[in-house]
């Protein structure tokens, strides 16, 4: 079920995300999601991602520009490798051989074969990165990701526990960063109960 709820910002604007959730129990993605090539389907009331090399899968409604993001991920894969992307473009993907440079924050769980956690600012491979090598995704554990934004100040979370904080003094905001998605490259991945939410 989808829940969604808009608040007008004046005829001459696109309407503005307040509220969205979604548990993925349906047939198919529908129409508020957009699938830049990866491997996406939904099955057993999730959302399962494989083999996407880094073709994310966008959230057509528009983030908020402060807002809080939940929702529960989990890798069959001993790669580790969750991933999302918060204030992109909502049309971004990879080009060929899979080089992708992102258009928002992107945050990696367990990456580079489960050895890395990574938040960065547009690019992954970026020497500005914030990194740590001390956590690493059990295979088939889920986890409860929060990513939350207000100001200047972007918050991390995995089951309770911070991750990263970043004060970014030119926060990804305006056209260009509104959206949304979740990514993959090689593992298998599931990702279930989405909410977001304005602050």
């Amino acid at each position: 079920m989808r829940l969604v709820c808009f608040l007008l910002l004046g005829c001459s604007r696109a309407p503005q995300m307040r509220e969205y959730s979604d548990a993925f129990d349906r047939g198919a993605l529908g129409s508020d999601w957009s699938d830049t090539g990866g491997n996406y389907a939904l099955a057993g009331g999730k959302l399962v991602a494989n083999k996407a090399y880094n073709h994310p899968l966008w959230l057509v409604p528009r983030l908020p520009r402060d807002a809080e993001i939940t929702f529960d991920a989990w890798s069959h894969s001993p790669d580790g490798d969750l991933k999302v992307e918060a204030w992109g473009d909502g049309e971004s993907a990879a080009t060929n051989k899979g080089a992708y440079t992102s258009t928002g924050y992107v945050f990696i769980f367990g990456g580079w074969k489960n050895s890395r956690t990574v938040l960065a600012r547009m690019d992954e491979h970026g020497a500005n990165r914030k990194e740590r090598a001390d956590m690493r995704v059990a295979v088939g554990r889920k986890y409860h990701w929060r990513i939350a934004r207000k100001g200047v100040r972007l918050s991390w979370w995995i089951d309770d526990q911070l991750v990263f904080e970043l004060d970014d003094p030119e926060p990804l905001e305006g056209a260009g960063h509104r959206h949304f998605s979740f990514n993959d490259w090689e593992a298998e991945l599931h990702f279930d109960n989405l909410r977001i939410r304005a602050l």
